[in-house]
């Protein structure tokens, strides 16, 4: 089971915050590090000190770390225009020497959009399939050749589809609830499907039918990473719980039903149910940047029972 740290920087977090838990998550054996791409806090967070950019993030970490991947879940698709998407994420690629992944949604935070200007259409579904359409293809075009598109929203023509990703094929994420289109378009797309917040019963029943349509499409089901993200909130016993769930604003009980909390004992058994279901990777949601002997303490004494 992969561990990958995933945050929420739209919550308050500086550039050198994020940094300061990228370098710690390299320094301390996870896999991965992963934001979200919102410009608005939610709930009752004060998002000081504002908004930082997912790729121009991802753009600085990638030259101040050396391993781990990086990537966003999800990058809206609302927010950039497809071609533009290609070329940042191509050179974020080339910047980290080929570590970036791409986590690509429709978008749903309204608020965020009326705050900034974004337009939030009412088409987002079939705008995020013509965006993946365009990306993938922009990135799969020989050099010399010319790409060109003619979507109901989106128009591509006699591009040079450049610049290149540093890997061959830079791993694309796509993820949800849906019951239907989501799986139809993982299984088009997707190297990776990831289920946010689930339930055990409710992974099992959406990596179902993401294998299902892969199938239908002529893949094998197996051919798709599978994988969740579940808030993180781990103690050495019951006081350092309910310190960190306070500190985050949640109650304990809510983050064992509903997250990975507790002991480590208790953390690496529900891991094993969701690996149960298929899931090899776990997007840990650390909602407290600034507690990193969390982050020690899951490597030590979760994460090593993992290997």
């Amino acid at each position: 089971m992969d561990l990958r740290i995933f945050t929420e920087p739209q919550q308050g977090a500086s550039y050198d915050t994020l940094l300061t838990v990228a370098k710690a998550t390299e320094d301390l054996g996870f896999d991965a590090f992963f934001r979200s791409d919102h410009y608005l806090h939610m709930g009752d967070a004060d998002g000081l000190p504002g908004p930082t950019d997912a790729w121009i993030t991802l753009a600085g970490l990638a030259r101040e770390t050396r391993r781990i991947r990086l990537g966003t879940l999800m990058t809206a698709a609302t927010f950039r225009l497809p071609g533009v998407l290609a070329v940042q994420v191509a050179q974020v690629d080339r910047m980290s020497g080929g570590r970036v992944e791409l986590g690509l949604g429709a978008g749903w935070f309204e608020a965020e959009h009326r705050a900034y200007g974004i337009p939030f259409p009412k088409e987002k579904f079939a705008r995020l399939e013509e965006q993946l359409a365009i990306v993938t293809g922009l990135w799969r075009t020989e050099v010399g050749s010319r790409f060109d598109y003619d979507g109901k929203h989106y128009r591509i023509e006699g591009s040079p589809a450049l610049p290149k990703p540093a890997q061959a094929k830079v791993p694309v994420l796509i993820g949800g609830h849906g019951a239907t289109r989501t799986p139809r378009l993982a299984a088009r797309y997707a190297d990776e499907f990831n289920i946010p917040f689930a339930s055990v019963a409710d992974t099992e029943r959406q990596f179902g039918r993401v294998r299902a349509a892969a199938e239908e499409a002529g893949r094998k089901g197996d051919d798709l990473v599978y994988s969740n993200a579940l808030v993180v909130c781990v103690g050495r016993n019951d006081a350092d719980v309910a310190r960190r769930a306070a500190a985050i604003g949640r109650e304990v009980n809510e983050l064992k039903e509903n997250g990975l909390a507790g002991s480590p004992a208790e953390v690496v058994e529900k891991i094993g149910r969701y690996g149960e279901t298929g899931s090899s990777r776990i997007y840990l949601q650390l909602l407290d940047l600034h507690d990193l002997d969390h982050l020690e303490l899951i490597a030590s004494a979760v994460q090593s029972q993992l290997d």
